[in-house]
């Protein structure tokens, strides 16, 4: 090969090297995401955005944090995290009260720290990534409301943790306008899906137990059980409503089981979020600066990565989705 050739290839590299990001990047660059139940099946599909964005930039990923629901145990392991001086942190909050102070801390001390998922808004966070979990709220009372016909009896399976706080606000919303629609009890399953078969099991089993239409699931891991509960009491007229688009939940969706779910988006959360960390891990923004008041702010206050009512008609592109990124 010529010369002048090899001088051509070489610029027509480092040009496409510099236009993909690939040149300001180091071995030393990592990105952490912190989260709780950090086995399930959404957090899975969480990493894998994380290891995407991470491959094309050339830097380093881990997650980090409790298997089970365990608030303090997930502020312990941001610590740890925010101790090995990372590039950035991205965290989904279980209690915003416990973590505001470490993401602080990891602020101060030179950090970027985002939210995804679960927000911690006192925080000194520099911004959300996320489902609007409110409109998520929304979109599965509509669905409630119009499959009772609003009428009926209903109960809800979450957990103390923020973003589920504000979908059953968003529920509330429109129930309030509904008033045949009666939430009979919201069950705190503290972590553990049993704790929602053993609900359901009480209230489609028991005879001196209150006829309930509808359960509504505000996190991913209950849909199942409460589909397993019904189905060991022989009930099958009973409106199940999910959270997210596990495959046991898209599997329950189209065997008419489970008449929707709504689904998020957390490979989205967690690839997008490693690439606004890098960015701002190399622009090296005032972390000090308040910018929630700041009408030049460089960041937004909150990314909607969206929602959407899977059923029936269109659980089939969820499932494909799944199996071609599965390979």
């Amino acid at each position: 090969m010529s010369a002048p050739k090899k001088i051509a290839l070489t610029l027509i590299a480092a040009a496409s090297c510099l236009l993909a990001g690939c040149a300001k990047h180091d071995n030393d660059e990592k990105y952490i995401l912190v989260t709780v139940n950090s086995k399930v099946e959404y957090w899975k599909t969480a990493q894998a955005g994380l290891t995407k964005a991470a491959a094309q930039y050339g830097v380093k990923w881990d997650v980090r944090g409790p298997e089970n629901y365990d608030p303090q145990a997930e502020v312990q392991e941001f610590r740890n995290a925010a101790a090995q001086k990372p590039s950035g942190i991205l965290v989904s909050v279980a209690d915003a009260s416990l973590m505001q102070p470490a993401i602080d801390e990891a602020i101060n001390a030179g950090i970027p720290v985002l939210t995804i998922d679960s927000d911690a808004p006192k925080s000194k966070r520099l911004y959300f990534i996320g489902t609007n979990n409110r409109q998520a709220g929304t979109l599965g009372a509509k669905r409630l409301v119009e499959k009772l016909h609003g009428k009926g009896n209903v109960v809800f399976f979450t957990m103390p943790q923020p973003n589920l706080d504000e979908r059953l606000a968003g529920y509330k919303d429109v129930l309030s306008d509904n008033p045949g629609i009666k939430i009979v009890e919201v069950v705190n399953i503290k972590g553990d899906s049993g704790n929602a078969f053993d609900r359901t099991a009480h209230y489609a089993g028991a005879k001196d137990a209150q006829k309930i239409d509808a359960f509504v699931c505000l996190e991913a891991t209950s849909a199942k059980d409460v589909a397993l509960a019904l189905k060991r009491e022989n009930v099958t007229d009973r409106l199940v409503i999910a959270m997210d688009v596990d495959p046991a939940t898209l599997d329950l969706i189209k065997s008419g089981v489970v008449d929707a779910t709504i689904a998020q988006k957390p490979y989205t959360m967690a690839f997008y979020g490693l690439k606004a960390l890098d960015e701002i891990h190399h622009g090296k923004p005032d972390l000090t600066k308040d910018y929630s008041f700041d009408s030049f702010s460089p960041f937004p206050a909150f990314v909607d990565t969206g929602t959407s009512v899977v059923d029936k008609t269109n659980v089939d592109l969820y499932l494909q989705a799944r199996a071609a990124n599965a390979k």
